[in-house]
């Protein structure tokens, strides 16, 4: 190869230059498939990753954030906010820093969501060994702390010769925007590899514009499903987050309407139907409505579309009946063949005009659909009910989320992860917005709140974005309230402090349990117990405004005051810890003890045991 055809880059150069070239197709507009690089730097990336970095940075914006951990969770919901056709990449210095986006990836695998992350890794020569922050293993050398990457990363590389990245980068580009295998790609970066050159073909570093592939389901497939759905006169359709990755509302929007079928959402399918719409009974599953749900336990065809199907949406496997046959419409075939479904592989917006199409002439009973739309109303008006202020001294989350779901304008979007939170937003919140909800509920992930906050503001600027979080999971990662500040996107924090970690401690009761090591009043404490956290004065102190309320009512006033702010605004109010809406749901398999001293224990555990013969394995 001749001199004129190669161009001689450190491999971290290298690295940058080809993120610059990926591009990606947008509703026919070509756009940079990666957004900016989140970077913490240290002596692992600093002088390799950090330098290429800085030469390109008004062209590949690098983002300065708070910790390692938050800074992916930022990354990865840029990629759910954008219905996963743009993305991020992530870079940390060797050792802790490293580590701490371990649980991110375990995030982003579990959602299916792209997400690039460059650990610094040790020298691959190793002539410095031990360095700063390395863990050494005596029994095998090529071991690293970025080896904790391999489980949770759909694609995993070390690069030890600036070489490789010719083979490796392409093959992350394809997991990373591949509809099926879309998930994290660590690409561990030995610091001195970093800064090793190589002649690299100037061709490698040609534009390349992705566009999303999509892939038609098998006739035969087509033909049983929907042999099958013309049999069916009580159905019932689940949506999951499958449909918003595919953008196919549209399509999916035209196929229940014509054969009024009723809706069930799954946490990540959630507005793939305005709340309002006739043919949306709510959500599905332990966080369900009373609407979809009595329907889903009488259904005997259920079509699941674009969802993995897991415990809290089939109600730990005893929401369906034994009887009831499930048609599964999914781009994974690993997702399609669950709970014995039959299976229908192939991307939902090209997929769903053919069963459109092909079930003419058939319709469920009206029986069935006169019922789907009298429970319908029902719910809606138990939600009303539920979020309406009662003006206790303690407001429950319910009360909270109404507030804030008054103040909502119909493009903001509100977003949570884990605790009690989850399971009252997925019944309760209402959206016209089909990207108004945004729930990480595949993890669970506390600390993802206030960190993906961040990334769906930097995808939806125009979006007012609403985190609601609780006590707990502010404490464990609140850094990137700073970031938000410091790189000028606001945020609306609503934080509910009842006191400890309540939604667990609801749990552990009705699971028999005493009150032990979750509300700080059960915790073991010293000196009169665990302090008054002033979250209010914390925003402050990491740049935000804020203030505290009291009531609903002042809460209803602040989160005006919230939307006319300039910057991110924090709001804090005390709740209550035990209260939960009782209407809707079902059952979620939480094992209980078969031998205890607790009478309260022991009845738990026949209730388990009772539950369990409900379930269709």
């Amino acid at each position: 190869m001749s001199a004129k055809n190669t161009i001689r880059l450190t491999m971290a150069q290298a690295l940058v230059k080809y993120l610059m070239a990926q591009k990606v197709d947008v509703d026919g507009e070509t756009l940079p498939l990666f957004e900016g690089v989140f970077a913490i730097f240290g002596h692992g990336n600093v002088a390799g990753v950090g330098e290429a970095l800085y030469h390109v940075q008004d062209h590949l914006p690098t983002f300065r954030a708070h910790n390692e951990q938050g800074m992916a969770h930022a990354a990865i919901a840029f990629a759910k906010a954008n219905n996963r056709r743009r993305m991020m990449a992530a870079t940390t210095s060797v050792g802790p820093g490293a580590l701490n986006m371990v649980t991110a990836a375990a995030l982003a695998h579990v959602n299916r969501l792209p997400v690039l992350l460059l650990p610094g890794d040790t020298f691959a020569t190793r002539e410095p060994d031990p360095v700063l922050q390395q863990i050494e293993n005596w029994n095998d050398p090529t071991i690293t702390p970025n080896d904790c990457f391999k489980p949770v990363s759909r694609f995993f590389d070390r690069i030890t010769r600036p070489e490789q990245l010719l083979n490796s980068l392409p093959q992350a580009m394809r997991i990373l925007t591949d509809a099926i295998e879309c998930g994290p790609v660590t690409l561990s970066l030995p610091q001195d590899v970093q800064t090793m050159a190589y002649d690299y073909p100037e061709s490698f570093f040609a534009e390349r514009i992705h566009r999303m592939r999509r892939l038609g389901a098998d006739v035969v497939e087509i033909e049983q499903a929907i042999e099958l759905l013309k049999t069916a006169k009580n159905p019932v359709v689940i949506a999951g987050g499958g449909l918003h990755y595919s953008e196919a509302l549209p399509e999916f929007h035209q196929l229940v309407e014509k054969y009024q079928l009723p809706v069930g959402e799954t946490q990540a399918g959630k507005g793939a139907l305005p709340w309002d719409h006739a043919l949306n009974l709510g959500s599905v599953g332990v966080t369900g409505s009373a609407a979809i749900n009595e329907l889903a336990r009488e259904a005997d065809v259920i079509l699941a579309v674009g969802t993995r199907l897991q415990d809290f949406t089939s109600g730990s496997r005893s929401l369906f009946s034994r009887d009831a046959r499930i048609v599964s419409i999914n781009i994974n075939g690993f997702d399609a063949i669950k709970h014995n479904g039959v299976p229908v592989v192939g991307d939902a917006k090209r997929t769903l005009p053919q069963f459109t199409e092909l079930l003419e002439g058939w319709q469920p009973s009206a029986a069935w659909c006169d019922r789907a739309e009298s429970l319908r109303q029902q719910w809606n008006e138990t939600v009303s009910i539920a979020m309406t202020d009662r003006g206790t001294d303690l407001p429950t989350d319910a009360e909270v989320i109404g507030a804030v779901n008054r103040a909502a304008d119909e493009k903001d979007i509100v977003v949570c992860a884990a605790g009690g939170l989850p399971g009252e937003l997925h019944k309760l919140w209402r959206t016209k917005y089909d990207k108004g909800y945004h729930l990480e509920y595949g993890f669970s992930c506390m600390g993802y709140e206030i960190a993906g906050g961040l990334g769906v503001k930097m995808a939806k600027p125009d979006s007012d974005v609403i985190v609601m979080i609780g006590d707990g999971s502010y404490l464990m990662l609140n850094s990137e309230i700073a970031t938000s500040v410091m790189l000028d996107q606001k945020l609306i924090l609503v934080v509910l402090d009842n006191r400890g970690y309540g939604c667990i401690s609801r749990l552990q009761h009705a699971c028999g349990g005493a009150g032990f090591n979750n509300l700080l009043k059960d915790c073991k404490t010293i000196d009169g117990g665990a302090p008054k956290t002033d979250f209010a004065a914390h925003a402050k102190a990491l740049g935000a405004n804020s203030e505290k309320v009291g009531c609903i009512a002042e809460l209803e006033q602040a989160l005006i005051r919230a939307k006319q702010s300039d910057k991110t605004y924090v709001i804090t109010l005390d709740t209550d810890p035990l209260s939960t809406t009782e209407s809707g749901g079902s059952w979620w398999e939480v094992a209980v003890p078969e031998v205890s001293e607790r009478e309260q224990v022991r009845l738990a555990r026949k209730q388990y045991e009772l539950a369990k013969q409900q379930q269709v394995i």
